[in-house]
């Protein structure tokens, strides 16, 4: 882990909680201050234009033609998911970081062995793609052997990446949608952000156009939110719906 970590605030948390690297526990300040700065100012759009996942993900999507979107149903359950991986990730992550306080950590450390420490990271197909696969590349080239082909953990994060990237290249940004707790914690703070879309309700045929929302990769529900002023906990700012609108009915807006 600690060759190989690409590195990220909720990365930050998870490590600053665990102790690692013999630094001991210690509050991430500076990684919550940075996910609340960005939320209030710039919201999701950090996932829509920011994210080097998020771009490959946009990359697999315009390769494929055929998509299968979930039902309205399906979408509207499996939008929580993300917030359950944030949930146990932080969980597992906090109860250690309580029982390395209280000195009872062995027993615990052993059950969890490498997740202990950053359990999402772990897994986490970003960390896999841009960190465990250079690393590898660079680790043939400079010795020309490649240690980590037989190791399990390694085959799980490639059929985690690959299933991931294969799943975002037919149901766009899917990874983001229903799985990333970066999202989840952007989701929540996209309620308070100064940044968000606004819709001319003179100039939108609504009822006779919906090209806005089928154009948006997260599925938002363009048409039913306030059209003064809307910034949904899905809307990552891509700004797809802007440019889909013939009659320039969308804009952005700031604050």
């Amino acid at each position: 882990l600690q060759q190989n970590t690409a590195g990220d605030a909720f990365t930050a948390i998870q490590l600053m909680l665990s102790g690692w690297g013999g630094f001991g526990i210690v509050f991430p300040w500076l990684a919550i201050a940075s996910f609340l700065i960005i939320g209030i100012l710039i919201g999701k759009s950090l996932c829509g234009w920011i994210c080097p996942f998020g771009f490959i993900e946009d990359l697999v999507d315009f390769i494929t033609r055929k998509k299968r979107e979930p039902s309205l149903r399906t979408h509207g359950s499996m939008l929580y998911v993300k917030y359950a991986v944030l949930g146990i990730a932080m969980f597992i992550t906090v109860t250690f970081s309580a029982s390395k306080l209280a000195g009872v950590s062995k027993s615990y450390e052993s059950a969890l062995g490498i997740f202990a420490v950053a359990p999402f990271t772990v897994l986490s197909p970003a960390e896999t793609l841009f960190a465990t696969l250079p690393k590898m590349i660079q680790d043939f080239v400079n010795a020309g052997s490649v240690k980590p082909v037989f190791d399990m953990l390694f085959w799980a994060q490639l059929i985690i990446m690959v299933g991931v990237l294969v799943f975002a290249a037919y149901v766009p940004r899917g990874w983001c949608r229903y799985f990333c707790p970066h999202g989840a914690i952007m989701a929540i703070l996209n309620k308070f952000s100064f940044i968000g879309l606004r819709r001319d309700p003179v100039k939108c045929a609504k009822g006779g156009c919906r090209k806005c929302v089928e154009a948006c990769p997260t599925r938002v529900a363009i048409l039913d939110l306030p059209w003064e002023k809307f910034s949904d906990p899905e809307c990552i700012y891509c700004l797809k719906c802007v440019d889909a609108c013939e009659n320039k009915a969308i804009k952005l807006k700031y604050p």
